[in-house]
């Protein structure tokens, strides 16, 4: 098995289609990734896709073998991005990323403690999605990150942060906006933005779990790329969607959030890096997290309370 072939499954299996896959992601014929495909199906031994009129379904097997197809290129791609970095001189600067948004409540105490323990260190801040900063983590290019739970990483540690209770996200002028907190009933019949399932795989699922849960089905309408799309999603069309409590420091003027009566589900706040990583000053960072939470629950409360 080549690593081409895993490269090419994993763009046809996100792509949904094989003409795509070729056109604007591999820049190869179509036939030529069909017959790839042909070829790895019969290395594997079971069919891992379905070809439709519309596209092509993966089989419960391709699915499987997705997962780890994607874990193995992580792999890959980390092992060649620690060769490399063993064979420079150590960089002097360090790397912190964030979660799309969460720099806005987090950065500033970050900053402080990265000050304090180390005055002249060049800071580079990164504001990626969670699955791209576990994988800069893997890759070693980046020394923290506060992030997700991803599942599917190798050789990261993760610490708690805080679990962020979900919101409901919606027009200003809804008319569930009159209410002060908003039941899981009410949200069944709404038109719904759901996450997305490459970029925030975990928050995805953790509103899947929700709904099942509470035994509802969300009418999911609109697939949102980042918190900046899932609002303006909101705002025109008369959407509503579920988000973590930190975005809403982050609210523009046509949107609001309400509680969700009850038990609402929560998402845990993770601070990531790799075992590997030998950071003098890393470790120190770490040795200072919980003077970190407490800083930032105190100056963030309405949001992090």
């Amino acid at each position: 098995m080549e690593i081409r072939h895993l490269r090419y499954f994993i763009a046809v299996a996100e792509e949904g289609s094989l003409t795509s896959a070729a056109e604007r992601r591999l820049h190869t014929a179509q036939p030529s990734l069909s017959r790839q495909m042909r070829e790895l199906e019969f290395e594997v031994g079971v069919r891992l896709m379905e070809r439709r009129a519309r596209g092509i379904e993966l089989t419960l097997a391709g699915r499987i073998f997705l997962d780890h197809a994607r874990m193995i290129l992580m792999q890959i791609d980390a092992a060649g991005e620690a060769a490399r970095r063993a064979g420079q001189p150590e960089r002097t600067g360090f790397v912190i990323g964030f979660v799309a948004g969460q720099e806005v409540v987090w950065l500033s105490e970050a900053l402080r403690i990265l000050r304090e323990e180390a005055p002249g260190v060049d800071v580079t801040i990164s504001s990626l999605s969670s699955p791209e900063l576990a994988s800069a983590l893997m890759q070693n290019r980046m020394d923290v990150a506060l992030l997700r739970r991803e599942p599917q990483t190798s050789g990261l540690a993760f610490r708690l942060l805080m679990k962020e209770p979900l919101v409901v996200i919606l027009p200003a002028n809804h008319r569930l906006a009159e209410n002060e907190a908003i039941s899981p009933q009410e949200l069944a019949g709404e038109s719904f933005i759901a996450g997305s399932t490459k970029l925030a795989p975990v928050l995805k699922a953790t509103v899947k779990d929700y709904a099942e849960r509470v035994g509802i089905a969300l009418n999911e309408k609109y697939d949102a790329e980042n918190i900046s799309g899932g609002m303006s999603l909101v705002a025109s069309t008369g959407s509503v969607t579920l988000l973590p409590l930190y975005v809403t420091n982050m609210l523009v003027p046509s949107v609001v959030a309400r509680p969700l009566a009850g038990d609402p589900p929560t998402i845990d706040l993770m601070m990531g890096y790799s075992r590997s990583n030998t950071s003098p000053l890393l470790k120190r960072f770490l040795a200072r997290v919980d003077e970190l939470v407490a800083s930032v629950s105190k100056g963030n409360a309405p949001f992090l309370s």
